[in-house]
Formats: C-alpha cells, sequence, structure tokens
C-alpha cells in the first residue's frame, strides 16, 4: 500500500525569509520538482520592483495567475510542484487555491532584524531590502482554514527541512 501522495507547495513568506534555499532543499528531498516564483514575474514587476516601488494587487494578478496554472497542471500530471511564491496576503492564496485546491503553504516567519541582514548581505536581482517593511505590513498570517505548515526560518536549513518534512507527512 503506497503512501499519499504530497500536494503541491507553496514555500511562502517576505523577501529574504529563505524561499528558495527552502524550496530547492525541499525539492531534493521530496523528489518533486521547484520553481522559483519570481522567475515568473513579467519583465514590468521586476523592473518596478528594481527601482524601490512596492508592486500593487493589479501587478500580481497575472504573476499569482501562472503560478496557479502550474501548481494545477503539476498536480494533474502527478508531480506536484513546489514553488516558491510569497502569497502575502489571504486572498493572493485564495487566488492560487482557485486553480490548485490541495495547495499546502509552508510559511516562513522570524524576526525583521533576521531578514533584513539577509537582504543585505543578498545581491537580488529586483528585491532591495527598502522593500521588506511594505512586505511585512502586507502580510496578512495563515488562517486555521488554510492548509499550512509554519516554519521558523531562523532553524538551520537541514533542521528546517527535517521538521517540514516530518508535519507534511503527519
Amino acid at each position: 500500500m503506497g503512501r499519499e501522495p504530497l500536494p503541491p507547495l507553496v514555500v511562502m513568506g517576505v523577501s529574504g525569509c529563505g524561499k528558495s534555499t527552502l524550496g530547492s532543499l525541499l525539492s531534493e528531498r521530496l523528489g518533486l520538482p521547484f520553481q522559483d516564483g519570481d522567475d515568473l514575474h513579467p519583465a514590468a514587476n521586476k523592473a518596478k520592483m528594481g527601482a524601490g516601488i512596492p508592486l500593487d494587487d493589479h501587478d500580481r494578478r497575472p504573476w499569482l495567475e501562472e503560478i496557479g496554472r502550474r501548481l494545477r497542471q503539476s498536480q494533474d500530471a502527478g508531480e506536484p510542484l513546489i514553488i516558491a511564491c510569497s502569497a502575502l496576503k489571504r486572498s493572493y492564496r485564495d487566488l492560487l487555491r482557485q486553480h490548485a485546491p490541495d495547495v499546502v503553504f509552508v510559511h516562513l516567519n522570524g524576526d525583521r532584524e533576521t531578514l533584513l541582514s539577509r537582504m543585505n548581505a543578498r545581491d537580488h536581482e529586483f528585491m532591495p531590502s527598502s522593500l521588506l517593511d511594505s512586505q511585512l505590513s502586507t502580510l496578512e498570517p495563515l488562517a486555521s482554514n488554510e492548509k499550512h505548515v509554519l516554519a521558523d526560518f531562523s532553524l538551520a536549513p537541514p533542521l528546517l527541512v527535517d521538521d517540514i518534512c516530518g508535519r507534511l507527512r503527519a
């Protein structure tokens, strides 16, 4: 008797929390494909963020629709996708669930100081650290009726992967 297949996963949280790193590690551990949602932003969104201008809901909608389509296609193909996507608002997560109702959100959270130091230590194509506070103010906590796993991004990545995988299998 085989175990229940995993649903598609969205590794979510604000910039600097480690979505791409954790998504890649979960992909290796679980044997599922990984997609960095940042790669799916239209050029106009990347330019806007690169100029230090936060995206609005209108800017994000086509990006979220594309992510949702990819989640659905991967699940239909029997290869659930792990995707890194900020998914900061409930309405964004609702839109993703319209495409992939079984999606589970892996929310990486922790303190602002750690986020800021991580953002300042890296060279990101279009996400300056000046946008961190706008992301933190946009972030809406997951509700009890949203399938999710909360994870502390201050844990070492291997321990974080162990923790998340254990809770996904439970």
